[in-house]
């Protein structure tokens, strides 16, 4: 495996593809004098992995062992060979810049056709047209080729992507945790401990117990050194019946949901009721009332139709009829009234106009928080995280105020698309929180790059409301976990969360690189839970057994059947197996028994703990190497 990257990313991938899949690795970085900080992944893991540091222009093609470390100022052709990209099962591309992972993606896939790709980028849309023309060249390189059939897929992923609904989820109390991806939508839910003489809803199943402590005794906080008091991942049902006072994730939903399709056409025209103000509306509604009475007073004493008074209070409105002069005293002195509501009606139409042009030439600015907000989420840094993050918040119908120092950051003009408020200003800066409404607000999520800024922004925030939800993005594990752990202590009744994006999207990038789709990840405390879809052929811990013999307590579950690709026996009498009640027309069957019998042809959803994955991903890859090393 080889790993090409420049942030923290990379070196977490590396150190989970050596650590957990025990596989040989190899990573490339920008030389140490440019002042990449390598982040803290495991002290024991890196140092197994990241001992050896080899400098590619003067020391080509050594390596071996475990893993080694190339520094290369630049991703070049040579650099790609000498790293052995040629001879490789498996590249990944995760530099921040997505220029630099498409020109070494192209490259690699020139020298090496069979490669299994990985690349990480932010355009969606790019990144989609990037995956069919790889994928497209691989497959015409391949044709005619001998040689064992090699899955040379190219998978692009965004890490902002697979992180920014656990950091929009964790940052709202009750909220599901949603992974959704090619029309598969799973949803999450994290509920409380129940009360006694009560019993919890399980759900669809449990997918995780949550600590047992608030204070964790092992000092770890939720990770997987927590202890036997640590979050437990897919547990059995002996384990959540035993496990009282313990808060669960539970699955509530597996299905297929449809794109929604995006309302081109008027999406950057503001509704009508934003045109005017309140005070303005409620004009023209008196004026509107005004007339209708005149109408109905006009109508009693002349004696006509309503409609034809109407007619007549108009023309007395805009003064274009003939003076009542030999008409009674009740009917001039209703088309004085007449008059009179029509020199009224003069400045609320022209406030009217005003109102409306102003509201069409700040349609392209920035909001300003408005007055009286409350139980909002003040969002800090919109780059590419918190922007995927301002649009997760908003599919969730949650407010949100942003805070940004950059007036050029890339997510602004999304949050103007959106009409969220944002306040430009260094957040370090006093004022600026208070601008935000940080007071009134219902939590705060600080995802700038800057470790420092996150801190001191989460700082000055609790010291102004010591209740306050919050959320860290922090870079440094064991930074995060001694931030997480004074916060929580500081504050025991507020809910504090630290999140490092890295952490939350290496475990999918793995999972590509294996070969794997993985679906998304949740977090549950310091812990991941991935989603993947697997054929259930050459898996031998799946096929021939049934839902309940092939379930494994904290490490795999089988979640959903997909029937699409079935064949036609299968689809027919499924209930051969008892699954046939549980499925839909979009194929996917989700309340599978667990007699039913898991047969090659099946493709299942699973959710399972990394190192689960890693052993059902990594004793099929040692398999298909010893029948390769077996042929002639």
């Amino acid at each position: 495996m080889v790993v090409c990257g420049d942030d923290g990313l990379a070196h977490r991938l590396a150190a989970e593809l050596r650590s957990v899949y025990g596989e040989q690795v190899t990573l490339v970085v920008p030389p140490s004098r440019r002042g990449v900080r390598q982040p803290v992944v495991g002290r024991a893991r890196a140092v197994a992995l990241l001992g050896r540091v080899v400098n590619v222009t003067a020391n080509r093609g050594t390596g071996g062992g475990d893993g080694r470390v190339v520094e290369a100022a630049e991703l070049t052709e040579a650099v790609l060979a000498d790293v052995g990209v040629d001879r490789a099962a498996a590249l990944a591309l995760v530099y921040d810049d997505d220029e630099t992972n498409i020109r070494a993606a192209l490259t690699a896939r020139r020298l090496n056709p069979r490669l299994r790709l990985v690349l990480r980028l932010y355009n969606r849309r790019l990144g989609q047209h990037i995956e069919e023309l790889l994928d497209q060249a691989a497959a015409l390189a391949s044709e005619g080729s001998p040689g064992p059939d090699i899955d040379a897929s190219t998978t692009v992923l965004s890490d902002a992507d697979t992180a920014a609904p656990a950091l929009a989820a964790t940052a709202l109390a009750g909220t599901s945790k949603v992974v959704q991806t090619d029309g598969l939508l799973l949803r999450a839910v994290e509920r409380p401990p129940p009360r006694p003489g009560t019993v919890a809803d399980p759900g669809l199943c449990t997918l995780a117990l949550l600590s047992a402590t608030s204070n964790d005794p092992a000092g770890a906080d939720g990770s997987e050194s927590s202890g036997e008091q640590g979050p437990q991942l897919l547990p059995d049902a002996a384990a959540v019946a035993a496990a009282t006072g313990r808060g669960t994730v539970v699955l509530e939903q597996v299905s297929y949901a449809g794109a929604s399709a995006a309302s081109g056409r008027g999406a950057g025209v503001p509704p009508l009721a934003s045109l005017f103000s309140r005070r303005l509306r409620w004009s023209l509604t008196g004026l509107v009332g005004c007339v209708v009475a005149l109408a109905v007073a006009l109508s009693v004493v002349t004696g006509k139709d309503l409609l034809y008074a109407t007619y007549v209070t108009l023309l007395d409105l805009f003064a274009i009829n003939e003076p009542a002069e030999h008409q009674s005293v009740p009917r001039q002195l209703l088309q004085l009234l007449s008059a009179l509501v029509g020199l009224l009606l003069l400045p609320v139409l022209l406030a009217a106009v005003l109102e409306a042009l102003g509201t069409f030439r700040s349609a392209s600015a920035l909001r300003k928080p408005p007055r009286g907000l409350g139980g909002h989420v003040v969002l800090l840094g919109l780059g590419k995280i918190g922007t995927r993050v301002l649009t997760r918040l908003r599919e969730l119908h949650i407010p949100v105020v942003c805070v940004e120092a950059d007036p050029e950051a890339r997510g602004l003009a999304t949050a103007r698309r959106l009409r969220v408020p944002v306040v430009l200003g260094d957040v370090t800066q006093e004022g600026v929180l208070e601008a935000a409404k940080i007071h009134r607000a219902h939590a705060l999520l600080a995802l700038t790059s800057a470790d420092t800024t996150n801190l001191e922004a989460v700082l000055y925030a609790r010291s102004v409301r010591p209740d306050l939800r919050v959320v860290l993005r922090l870079y440094d594990d064991d930074f995060a976990t001694a931030v997480y752990r004074t916060l929580r202590a500081a504050h025991p009744g507020a809910l504090t969360r630290s999140r490092s994006v890295s952490h939350l999207a290496a475990p999918a990038f793995a999972g590509a690189m294996m070969g794997r789709q993985i679906l998304g990840a949740i977090p549950v405390e310091r812990r991941v839970l991935l989603f993947a879809a697997v054929e259930v052929a050459g898996h031998p811990q799946l096929e021939g057994k049934t839902v309940g013999e092939a379930f494994r307590a904290g490490a795999w579950r089988v979640l959903a059947l997909d029937t699409a690709g079935a064949t036609e026996e299968r689809r027919v009498r499924p209930g051969a197996d008892g699954a046939g009640e549980g499925a839909r027309a979009s194929g996917l069957v989700w309340d599978l028994p667990d007699t039913y019998v898991l047969r090659g042809e099946d493709r299942v959803v699973l959710a399972a703990t990394r190192r689960g994955l890693a052993e059902l991903l990594g004793r099929r890859t040692r398999e298909r190497a010893g029948a390769q090393g077996s042929g002639p």
